[in-house]
């Protein structure tokens, strides 16, 4: 019988990423939705026909135990939450909400509908559940890189959200005996990330320039540097850290920092552009407590898991280039639709 996952957030970019590759692996694959109406449901159409959607909502907790009763999963992804830092800001309380206690929800939603008491070790049969943390969590560092025991300082809402459900994850992985894990993932990207996020911001705005469709490019903070990998890549590790033999917590990334200098450097390279006559510098978009560099330490689930990045900065940033441009040149939304390389 295949093995059945259920993935909150199915319908963003990590979320079609691991359906995809859950699929490709032979799974069942279910993803929570609090609508079939929900346009962002669009951006699986591709997936629809090989997903199964449930009803429910990471504020309800009743629907939650009601998706987990039906489904009954071998294993959750919980990958939903308000993911645009600084939106998190401007909706500080929703953000914890979703952020933060719909990772509560979740994980008491699996202890109900696994019949685990306090202090009980269920059997090997037992759902695992994975929670997708955030390298915003170590937001002002003390050490770089930063591997598992680096300590937190989040410099947002955001940050503070993920740093709940990090320890939450492990308070309910040594209070009820589930195996829970978290990934601690750095920046990672692709065609399908949202508009509002700088990456794709920044692949846009250089496809809407070549396109004769735009005449500059705006940007904050030229010099937060930040480990931007492979969406794709990233998802194998959440995986991965699912099948290991004990629930651990593992640091996922490059261990190599770039700015968004050199982004929108590379990006406009892609497109045979000179990147310094088109960006300009805009106060206006830094953010109120900027974290001013991010570098992962993922040796731990090298040895551990095997697992290693496959697609390279410069590659990733040319895909989504490329991506972009035939999006904008076939008329496509970019508010509304992501490219499926």
């Amino acid at each position: 019988m295949a093995r059945r996952a259920l993935i909150t957030g199915i319908t963003g970019q990590d979320g079609s990423y691991l359906a995809e590759h859950l699929l490709d692996q032979g799974y069942e694959v279910w993803g929570l939705a609090r609508g079939q109406a929900n346009p962002r449901v669009s951006r699986i159409r591709k997936l629809l026909a090989d997903v199964h959607l449930v009803r429910g909502d990471l504020l309800d907790q009743g629907s939650l135990i009601s998706a987990v009763e039906r489904v009954q999963p071998d294993e959750v992804y919980n990958l939903g939450a308000i993911s645009f830092v600084p939106m998190s800001w401007e909706q500080a309380e929703l953000t914890a909400e979703v952020t933060g206690m719909g990772v509560l929800r979740v994980l008491e939603a699996i202890r109900v509908c696994s019949g685990v008491s306090r202090g009980g070790r269920p059997s090997g049969g037992q759902i695992r559940f994975y929670q997708a943390s955030s390298s915003e969590m170590f937001g002002q560092v003390g050490e770089t890189p930063q591997n598992e025991s680096t300590g937190f300082h989040p410099r947002s809402p955001y940050g503070v959200a993920k740093t709940y459900g990090h320890f939450l994850t492990q308070n309910y992985r040594e209070s009820y005996g589930m195996f829970a894990v978290s990934g601690i993932l750095f920046n990672h990207e692709s065609p399908r990330r949202g508009a509002e996020f700088v990456t794709r911001k920044v692949s846009l705005g250089v496809a809407r320039i070549k396109l004769g469709l735009a005449g500059e490019l705006r940007l904050g903070n030229l010099e937060a540097r930040r480990d931007w990998g492979f969406a794709g890549d990233y998802v194998r590790a959440m995986h991965l850290m699912l099948q290991a033999d004990k629930p651990e917590d593992y640091v996922i990334g490059t261990g190599r920092m770039k700015s968004v200098r050199e982004l929108a450097e590379a990006a406009f390279a892609a497109a045979g552009l000179d990147w310094e006559r088109y960006v300009v510098t805009d106060q206006a978009l830094h953010r109120p407590a900027e974290v001013d560099l991010l570098c992962a330490d993922p040796k731990k689930a090298r040895v551990q898991l095997g697992w290693e990045p496959t697609v390279s900065f410069d590659e990733l940033v040319a895909m989504m280039v490329e991506s972009d441009l035939r999006l904008l040149t076939d008329g496509g939304d970019p508010d509304q639709e992501s490219s499926w390389p």
